[in-house]
């Protein structure tokens, strides 16, 4: 009986290391100012088609449209002051995942919508696009189709 053990295949890796995945995340964001809300139960749509941002690892930019869709409570978002929070991340080096959960916790943290949900439809590089969703109230229940 042979004993001979058979070949494995090579460990393939990115290179891409946990320094590279928090990236972004120890950035000290401005502050997204808001103004009282007049109204109940309605939408707001923010669109943003000319996002950037950088790959944490090569430096490369990545560009992508982010939407931010939430129902204000009392406060809602003031939009010169989303646009400066944004500008942000033109040159900052963050994974495209944790761009949208970044914005979604600060938007949470601005005006404590009822809803929000945060989409950033980054586009292909490479031959792949990524398209991220990040909602609040969080969940881990999978969205109904």
């Amino acid at each position: 009986m042979s004993t001979a053990t058979l070949p494995t295949a090579p460990t393939h890796t990115t290179g891409y290391t946990d320094d590279h995945a928090k990236s972004g995340l120890d950035t000290t964001f401005p502050a997204i100012e808001t103004w009282q809300n007049q109204f109940k139960a309605y939408e707001i749509l923010v669109d943003d088609p000319e996002f950037t941002s950088v790959c944490p690892k090569t430096g490369l930019p990545d560009f992508g449209r982010l939407t931010i869709r939430y129902m204000p409570r009392e406060s809602c978002l003031e939009l010169k002051s989303l646009k400066e929070y944004l500008f942000t991340y033109r040159n900052l080096g963050i994974f495209q995942e944790n761009i949208v959960n970044q914005v979604l916790d600060d938007v949470v943290k601005a005006c404590n919508p009822v809803w929000a949900v945060i989409v950033g439809d980054f586009r292909p590089r490479g031959g792949i696009s990524t398209v991220v969703t990040a909602t609040y109230p969080r969940t881990e229940t999978p969205p109904q189709k």
